[in-house]
């Protein structure tokens, strides 16, 4: 016999993908226009898109890099709340490492950059809590 129905309806999960990349012991994050917290440059999938292309694209936008796709490398998958969404919203973040052309400098939507170290986690969203864990914990950040 099947489990009663609980009525619970599962929480919305949102699929987005982001760059980690540190520099000096710092990892680079944006923040939006109209947010007062940081995230990784990203964001989400166009129908049709790959991961990869997705995140390059969306780095491209945001910073002005150009990621080179031969170095794109899995970093991390993180799941967690998410922020501006309403409660019980979470974001699930491929994050991906890869080199790049350019230096990196605010467009489109992002308001400023900054480099941030594990100390400077309160100053970012759920999600880019845990990337700066996973990299503390790597010893790749200060």
């Amino acid at each position: 016999m099947p489990p009663p129905e609980t009525g619970a309806v599962p929480a919305p999960v949102i699929d987005a993908l982001a760059w980690v990349h540190v520099s000096r012991r710092r990892l680079l994050c944006v923040r939006t226009r109209g947010r007062s917290l940081y995230y990784l440059p990203g964001g989400k999938r166009e129908p049709g898109e790959s991961d990869e292309d997705a995140v390059a694209r969306e780095t491209r936008e945001e910073v002005g890099v150009a990621l080179r796709p031969a170095t794109l490398a899995p970093f991390a998958v993180v799941e967690e709340a998410a922020d501006g969404y309403p409660e019980g919203t979470k974001v699930r973040l491929s994050c991906y490492t890869a080199e790049h052309a350019g230096e990196p400098a605010p467009a489109a939507e992002i308001a400023d950059l900054a480099w941030l170290a594990h100390a400077d986690r309160d100053r970012c969203a759920p999600a880019v809590r845990r990337v700066l864990d996973e990299l503390d914990g790597r010893g790749e950040i200060d």
